[in-house]
């Protein structure tokens, strides 16, 4: 399997966060609000929605995270 190049570890770095983190967050919401009643059909939307917002998301702060963890941990 061919990888990405190194300058794409942002954009691989945001898409797998986003990803288990929606996933997480949805699921337990999903339960705790509804049971486990339709969770494969509810999960689903509310992944497709949550998703690209988390995404987005994380692209964009990452430049102010990157400065804050700068000014919090010894170089």
């Amino acid at each position: 399997m061919k990888k990405l190049s190194k300058k794409y570890t942002g954009i691989a770095f945001s898409f797998y966060t986003s990803a288990i983190m929606v996933f997480i967050v949805s699921s337990i919401l999903i339960i705790l609000n509804n049971g486990l009643t339709n969770f494969p059909y509810r999960l689903f939307h509310a992944y497709i929605v949550a998703w690209p917002i988390a995404f987005f998301s994380l692209l964009a702060i990452k430049p102010l995270v990157l400065k804050l963890v700068n000014l919090t941990v010894e170089s």
